[in-house]
């Protein structure tokens, strides 16, 4: 199975995510990809990491793990963001198609 550039291995049970976050949206959602990013829509404005927790909410729904399950590993102050995510690359790719 070919990856998507957004998804990398760390390992046989967890995977890094590169997303490009954008807060403010009306909506929370998928955007599709963005360069070598998946772009997800935060209604959370970036004000005090309102906008970080509620991605990793939103993810922790989408993968149907727990929130403090996901590790934001870079991006705090960025768009750009990498989260550690203990799921193979399939079981993302799969939850986050539903």
């Amino acid at each position: 199975m070919s990856l998507p550039a957004w998804v990398s291995w760390v390992g046989t049970d967890a995977c890094i995510l590169t997303l490009h976050a954008q807060p403010g949206a009306a909506k929370s959602g998928i955007a599709g990809e963005h360069g070598d990013a998946l772009k997800i829509r935060i209604q959370a404005r970036p004000v005090e990491g309102a906008a970080n927790a509620a991605l990793l909410q939103f993810l922790a729904k989408r993968l149907d793990v727990p929130k403090s399950a996901l590790t934001l590993i870079s991006g705090e102050s960025s768009r750009h963001k990498r989260v550690r995510v203990p799921l193979t690359a399939e079981q993302v790719i799969a939850r986050l198609q539903d």
